[in-house]
């Protein structure tokens, strides 16, 4: 009778989130390690927690039956350690020196002492400790027992290459000498050994040569994966598989415990949130509808008033007023742009200028009961004067409760063609013709007839080889950078929820974090962004206010000037914002504007969408009344009407996202949520290939 496979939990392991160094994503792992049968796993990115919230949201989205363990791994002084954050109180630690460690360094790189490995600044973690291979470790034993004593753990790495018996036997007598425990770990880097080519590849990028001149800095095998429970109990004794149980029933900690607070600087001691956004709601409808403000508009109000309500999101509003209203005091043009548009409650702030009452907004995409994100709010500012509302942001809130937010820089196909193609050895011009064969952003077929007309044999096996290693590359994140001006703001110091970075520029500072990330632990995020056409509309205001005396913002400008749209038909429209390209001008005298909405439609259907999705003739012939205008339905029982409330003002043809979702929602029953996925897929497939 066989045995059973034994327990087991891999607590040393690394994603590609440890740029360059490992060849996983971190959901790859989770998964890998869920299906292995481990009942933790612990992501320990070197000084880094960036990829923690994708291994997470892999086990929420799958419902996983595996633990997930936070960590990190730090080369100190020429020692490897690794912590792992057994409760919340350890996971702020953990924050707090990888904080530390990076605003120690410029961006990227990091920098710790063996003093910063203490009781009091790391209690509540555990530490393993992975001994080097040579040289006398007995001060640095004595001062982590000193700190860590009964939280301290030799880790034992038998990855079967030559000289690990050694080095196995070393750890095994230096523990029984300091009297201290061992785990086992395959310090993985893979989740399965096929991706082995793959982080050689990477190990070559890292060092910026061929794979043939770094030989020595390869693996020698593929060992570093998660490997097999039967696999681990022919390698390591009972005890040491058992030792990772011990250690990860002491870990407890779990992100859905992070609790975020929005920022209360905003609230008058006297009002409550809900009762102080009210009164500046009903304020901004005295000012901006007057007496005019008829039963639907105010319906609106109230109905978005309730769900902020009901989502809790009246801070962030207030937040973002408060900002916009500093703005508006240092005389800055400002602008609140993307879904906010779709918010009467915006409007009402003063945060967008777009009367709701002129367009057909979809809430939904701002804002729903079924989607757990908080809203998006971006705002504009004049790009001469951004800097000022950023460094009121910094003085208001201090550096450390605000920061701004990540993006993740992953390969796409040109970019993962080229570096696989230049440490594999194939020539510039090779890599350059190569990568020319590719279409689109996110592309992943190499054209046959592109290749031949290139003079590139598909059948050569190392041709074959760099691409096979190529397409697994796309998608790796290359490295973080610094979003441009997406801002999170906290009630409590913010690294306590996330490390911070230096950022590249001086006096800024970011997360480990992006859009995503922060989006599913819902997050607070505003986007502090420039535009230098406000600046130009601002200073043309100033201009008219010299000359005429009349003082405009942006929403009093006398609206529907049929001066204007005569002039946007001719398509002398140089110097107009959103309407002065080339295509946006060739556009012009065939659309002929009349309206605002027209313009609206203009904007919005010179893009890639509508014209490779053949919508603009469509549009054009409908406009023109060469065309009848129809609406599609897919059966004689189903209702016309339906779909004609969602494309009526664009004559049948679907042209935005807000329209897409709707036909999604009425036609195909999509709950808002996955409308709004799919709103998502659609804006972020250039970047991401969604």
């Amino acid at each position: 009778m066989s045995t059973p496979d034994p327990e087991f939990a891999e607590l040393h392991c690394l994603s590609n989130f440890s740029f360059l160094r490992a060849a996983a994503h971190p959901q790859e792992l989770i998964s890998r390690a869920a299906e292995l049968g481990y009942r933790a796993l612990a992501i320990t990115d070197e000084c880094s927690l960036a990829g923690v919230v994708r291994a997470w949201r892999g086990v929420q989205q799958n419902a996983l039956q595996i633990k997930l363990i936070i960590g990190s791994e730090f080369y100190v002084e020429g020692h490897n350690l690794v912590l792992l954050a057994k409760n919340q109180r350890g996971y702020q630690q953990l924050c707090q020196l990888i904080t530390r460690a990076r605003r120690r360094s410029d961006k990227g790189a990091y920098l710790l002492y063996l003093k910063d490995f203490n009781q009091q600044s790391t209690s509540d973690c555990i530490l393993l400790y992975a001994l080097p291979r040579h040289g006398d470790v007995q001060s640095t034993l004595m001062h982590l027992q000193q700190h860590y004593a009964e939280r301290l753990w030799l880790l034992a790495e038998n990855l079967l290459a030559n000289g690990d018996a050694e080095y196995i036997a070393r750890v095994v007598e230096t523990a029984r000498a300091a009297a201290l425990p061992i785990v086992a770990s395959s310090h993985a880097l893979m989740h399965r050994p096929s991706r082995k080519p793959l982080h050689d590849c990477l190990t070559a990028i890292r060092a910026n040569q061929a794979i043939e001149s770094v030989r020595q800095l390869l693996k020698p095998n593929a060992e570093n994966h998660l490997r097999a429970r039967k696999k681990l109990a022919s390698i390591y004794p009972s005890e040491w598989l058992a030792a990772s149980l011990e250690i990860a029933e002491q870990c407890h900690f779990d992100l859905r415990s992070i609790r975020y607070n929005y920022p209360k600087d905003t609230l008058p001691g006297q009002y409550t949130a809900v009762e102080y956004l009210r009164l500046l709601v009903n304020q901004g409808v005295q000012k901006r509808f007057g007496q005019q403000a008829g039963a639907e508009i105010l319906a609106v109000i109230d109905k978005e008033l309730g769900l902020i309500r009901l989502k809790n999101y009246e801070h962030y509003f207030l937040t973002v007023y408060d900002i916009v209203r500093f703005a508006k005091g240092r005389g800055i043009l400002c602008q609140g742009r993307g879904s906010a548009a779709n918010s009467a409650i915006c409007y009402c702030l003063g945060i967008t200028s777009v009367d709701p009452a002129r367009s057909q907004p979809l809430f939904e995409r701002f804002i729903s009961e079924a989607r757990g994100e908080p809203p998006d709010i971006d705002v504009d500012f004049e790009h001469e004067r951004r800097e000022e509302v950023i460094q009121h942001i910094y003085e208001k809130y201090g550096r450390h409760r605000a920061a701004l937010c990540a993006t993740v820089i992953h390969y796409r196909p040109r970019m993962a063609v080229r570096e696989v193609g230049k440490v594999m050895g194939l020539s510039e011009d090779i890599t350059t013709a190569l990568a020319k064969t590719i279409w689109g952003s996110w592309g992943r077929e190499i054209g046959a007839r592109e290749a031949t007309e290139a003079g590139i044999d598909l059948r050569d096996p190392l041709m074959a080889r760099t691409i096979k290693l190529a397409d697994q590359m796309i998608g790796m994140p290359r490295h973080l950078g610094q979003h441009v001006g997406g801002f999170i703001l906290t009630e409590k110091p913010l690294v306590e929820t996330v490390p911070i970075g230096n950022g590249a520029m001086p006096d800024r500072s970011f997360i480990e974090w992006d859009k995503d990330d922060i989006d599913e632990l819902r997050i607070l995020k505003v986007d502090i962004l420039a535009l230098g056409m406000l600046t130009c509309i601002r200073k043309a205001f100033d201009m008219i206010n010299a000359h005429y005396g009349k003082r405009y913002t942006l929403a009093t400008v006398p609206q529907e000037d049929s001066d204007v749209y005569d002039m946007l038909c001719r398509g002398d429209s140089l110097g107009t914002f959103q309407v002065e390209s080339r295509a946006q001008m060739n556009m012009l005298p065939r659309l002929k504007p009349r309206e605002f909405y027209d313009l609206v439609i203009q904007v919005a259907i010179v893009r890639p969408g509508p014209i490779q999705g053949d919508m603009v003739h469509p549009y054009l012939r409908r406009r023109s009344g060469k065309e009848v205008t129809e609406y599609p339905s897919p059966g004689p029982e189903y209702d016309q009407d339906e779909l004609r409330k969602v494309l009526g003002r664009t004559l049948g043809v679907p042209i935005f996202q807000e329209q897409a979702m709707k036909i999604a929602m009425v036609a195909a029953e999509f709950s808002t949520k996955e409308a709004n996925e799919l709103r998502k897929a659609m804006a972020t497939f250039r970047s991401r290939g969604t």
